[in-house]
């Protein structure tokens, strides 16, 4: 959602979400539009009324390591990093040992009774995200997606290969590579993998999946609710 709280809202809604409904989230809540704090107390709030899984994304690493030790970096900082830091001042989130803990709580991923893995960007290990050697990984890799994207195309060794790692789970939902890069708007799936990234940190829309019957919704253009606005572009 990339600090697109009004995507967020609007999604819901549309999505009828109610307080019965677990909400699984997979990262980078923050750098882009100008409510990431704001965001962040939202999802405070909603994980009060209701089952909330959160997964850690690569911007909220970066935030959480602000946050706790005033560290950054220009990637950081060119990548959205600096609107995230505007918006805790304005709204005074700073200080707020809440917000804190709720980054100290993010999950590297998440993984439910049917076997079914959420993860932000992917994992490296042919044992697993539990054997996975880099935790970095979980919040980087793009590995696991492009390799099953040309799962139709490489040889048969290489394809038992890919097919051996995605085979560790029902299913995969990821994040991080924006379906957009690939002239897409919506989820992209692939074998049992899905991509739910609609680019909403950039000129795509925030989706909400329904992983059981593969529903989906999606918010506008979230440039267009922030038309005074850049986002990550």
């Amino acid at each position: 959602m990339h600090g697109g709280l009004r995507a967020l809202m609007q999604v819901l809604d549309k999505a009828e979400v109610t307080s019965d409904d677990k909400l699984i989230f997979l990262g980078d809540y923050v750098d882009g539009w100008s409510e990431s704090a704001q965001t962040i107390q939202y999802l405070i709030e909603l994980s009060e009324k209701q089952e909330c899984i959160f997964i850690l994304g690569n911007h909220d690493l970066w935030c959480k390591l602000w946050l706790e030790k005033g560290a950054s970096n220009p990637i950081w900082l060119a990548h959205g990093g600096q609107g995230t830091i505007e918006s805790y001042i304005k709204t005074g989130y700073l200080t707020s040992e809440v917000h804190r803990a709720f980054f100290d709580q993010l999950k590297n991923y998440y993984l439910d009774d049917a076997n079914r893995l959420f993860v932000h960007a992917g994992f490296t290990s042919m044992h697993g995200v539990e054997k996975e050697y880099n935790e970095n990984d979980f919040y980087w890799d793009r590995t696991l997606w492009e390799s099953a994207r040309i799962l139709k195309h490489v040889s048969e060794e290489k394809r038992s290969e890919i097919e051996t790692r995605l085979s560790l789970y029902n299913e995969i939902y990821i994040g991080h590579t924006p379906t957009m890069n690939y002239n897409v708007p919506t989820p992209i799936n692939v074998a049992n993998l899905w991509n739910v990234d609609t680019g909403a940190a950039f000129t795509g829309k925030l989706t909400v999946l329904d992983i059981n019957t593969k529903d989906y919704w999606q918010s506008d253009r979230v440039m267009e609710l922030y038309p005074n606005e850049k986002g990550r572009n």
